[in-house]
């Protein structure tokens, strides 16, 4: 096969567009290892890489997917066997190297992950990025010292793919788990993937003038960032600690160190673009386990097809989406 069927986001014949388009298989770009992509996902990163004003693309035109699995359908590299499922997601893919968002994608081995006992490529898409980055949030906290039976923890933007994937996940460890969430339409949702509560994101506010507020969380899974995350901080218990992955709240943090030498809180930083690949074999493992979400099998997704793509990434940059939107780039 000499080219490929792709979306493709940039300038294409001098102007800026989003088109689908047959991509020669010879600009797939480097890599040791070409996968039959089965199914990709959509991220918030995905939608700013489909925008000439989102400034995260670094490839111009880009095909974005910043995760995808399927099956290796050629390999220079004996470990990663033609007809091996595998999956793979961060690193430069989608933003810097050609994505999922095409029937076929070349990347190193070296970003390659094996697809895990108990994962076929649509659950491990369902899971995708978000679930990879609300698995380590978990993974922290628990390295942190947070155990069932601690007290609630909270999830900031609890409806979005990486909160309701720490919903589920936090649950499926035994955790007491509060969602906070500007969606109140989606509270039953969420309590049926395993939140105990469900919280407005007004009450999430941070109180004028309060540099530390009443203790309430045992640990918290901050997707949000901004004021939001300042709130979580000054309202922590005692030796507690937040991961925090997002910013959809903004970038700013208005806090002081009053939470830090006080209360003795941990802030966790977590990326998921540039984990150790050993470390994320192992924890997609763990995914595929103890972290894996009780209602994966039975989640009613969306699954679009490249045709259709388009009004899905400026849904998740409206800020309209709920839970996982699957691609199917084969369709």
């Amino acid at each position: 096969m000499d080219t490929t069927r792709a979306f493709l986001a940039g300038h294409v014949e001098g102007t800026w567009q989003r088109v689908v388009t047959d991509l020669p298989v010879a600009d797939l770009g480097d890599g040791d290892v070409l996968v039959e992509v089965q199914y990709s996902s959509i991220n918030y990163k995905d939608g700013l890489a489909s925008t000439e004003q989102g400034k995260v693309a670094r490839l111009d035109p880009i095909v974005p997917g910043i995760d995808l699995a399927g099956i290796v359908r050629e390999s220079d590299d004996p470990a990663i066997p033609v007809g091996a499922a595998v999956l793979a997601h961060g690193y430069d893919i989608g933003v810097a190297h050609h994505g999922g968002y095409a029937a076929l994608a070349r990347i190193p081995a070296r970003w390659v992950v094996p697809m895990p006992t108990g994962l076929d490529a649509r659950g491990a898409m369902l899971v995708g990025t978000a679930g990879y980055t609300a698995a380590l949030s978990v993974d922290a906290l628990e390295r942190h010292g947070l155990r069932p039976g601690d007290g609630p923890v909270l999830v900031t933007g609890a409806t979005g793919g990486v909160g309701s994937m720490a919903v589920g996940m936090l649950a499926a460890r035994g955790h007491e788990v509060v969602a906070g969430t500007g969606k109140m339409e989606a509270a039953d949702w969420l309590r049926a993937i395993g939140a105990a509560d469900v919280v407005h994101r007004d009450e999430l506010a941070p109180a004028a003038g309060r540099p530390l507020e009443k203790e309430r969380w045992a640990g918290a899974v901050d997707c949000v960032g901004g004021d939001t995350l300042a709130h979580v901080l000054r309202t922590l218990r005692y030796g507690t600690a937040v991961a925090a992955s997002g910013l959809t709240g903004g970038a700013n943090l208005p806090t002081t160190v009053l939470p830090f030498i006080l209360r003795g809180v941990s802030l966790l930083g977590i990326d998921s673009v540039q984990t150790d690949i050993d470390r994320r074999r192992a924890m997609w493992t763990r995914i595929a386990t103890d972290l894996r979400p009780t209602w994966l099998d039975s989640l009613d997704v969306t699954t679009v097809g490249l045709d259709d793509l388009a009004p899905q990434l400026d849904r998740i940059l409206a800020g309209g989406m709920q839970g996982r939107v699957l691609v199917e780039p084969q369709r």
